[in-house]
């Protein structure tokens, strides 16, 4: 696919048509991602130790919410995005908002002291994520596409890489970078190291961020990243355990946000 890098006079960039985009997840699990994919019908999830996010086909479609509830089974937990409302019986458990962007003026380079992690890289991974909570990073998320990251003194600092793959284009995820070492410009160097990769291929890079994460979305928008779109993500609960709470519209105000994450620049929504 070829890069969609398109300048218009007055600067303002322009956006790619990418329908694909509307439901990430969805293109992801049914498509280059399909052999990390747990499927039903009209529904489909990743596997539980890589990333607890599951889609619909079409998440207005009744259809495909029966779908996801015989994959899931009763009382199971999972993050669905993008949704703005749920069937009855669905818990509502938490949620909140992110933001889309795609690369339409990145400059992307390989970086000389960027590492590639491996599985045996995970336990310092998870070090760097509990400190930094840049987004969900579970055991075998490293699994889900190629991961660098930049060491001091022999310790992992920071850290960027690939989590949704979808037809055309690649998900930066995890970007995140230990307290002590901010202000050096290691997440965009990370960020500029890992689109070089998707690149290569002739994917496009794009990324999410928590909607409240002005810091972030500055970051990316300055190295050229532009805004595409708004979604909702909820934390949602299946149908069939006694007790398990009312029943929400992901769309009232009355839905628990999800904690609001520090504003350090991160992308994993």
């Amino acid at each position: 696919m070829a890069h969609p890098t398109d300048v218009r006079g007055g600067g303002a960039p322009s956006l790619p048509d990418a329908p694909v985009l509307d439901n990430a997840v969805w293109a992801a699990l049914t498509g280059p991602h399909t052999h990390l994919a747990e499927r039903h019908g009209r529904a489909a999830r990743y596997r539980a130790d890589r990333y607890a996010f599951a889609a619909l086909a079409d998440p207005a479609d009744p259809a495909a919410w029966t779908d996801l509830h015989t994959l899931l089974g009763p009382g199971a937990r999972v993050r669905v995005k993008p949704v703005d409302e749920v069937p009855d019986g669905w818990a509502v458990l938490g949620g909140g908002e992110g933001v889309q962007l795609v690369d339409t003026a990145l400059r992307a380079e390989p970086d000389p002291e960027a590492v590639r992690l491996g599985p045996d890289d995970v336990p310092e991974i998870l070090g760097l994520v509990a400190r930094t909570r840049p987004g969900p990073f579970l055991n075998r998320t490293i699994e889900m596409g190629t991961y660098l990251g930049i060491r001091h003194e022999g310790r992992l600092v920071a850290m960027a890489g690939e989590r949704l793959r979808l037809p055309g284009w690649t998900e930066i995820s995890a970007v995140c970078t230990d307290p002590a070492h901010r202000g050096r410009g290691l997440a965009t160097r990370l960020v500029r190291a890992v689109a070089a990769g998707i690149r290569d291929r002739g994917d496009t890079p794009f990324l999410h961020a928590a909607a409240d994460n002005a810091t972030a979305i500055r970051l990316y928008e300055s190295i050229g990243f532009t805004l595409r779109r708004r979604n909702r993500i909820a934390e949602l609960r299946s149908p069939g355990t006694p007790g398990a709470g009312r029943t929400l519209s992901v769309t009232t105000r009355s839905a628990r946000r999800a904690p609001t994450r520090p504003a350090a620049p991160a992308a994993g929504r």
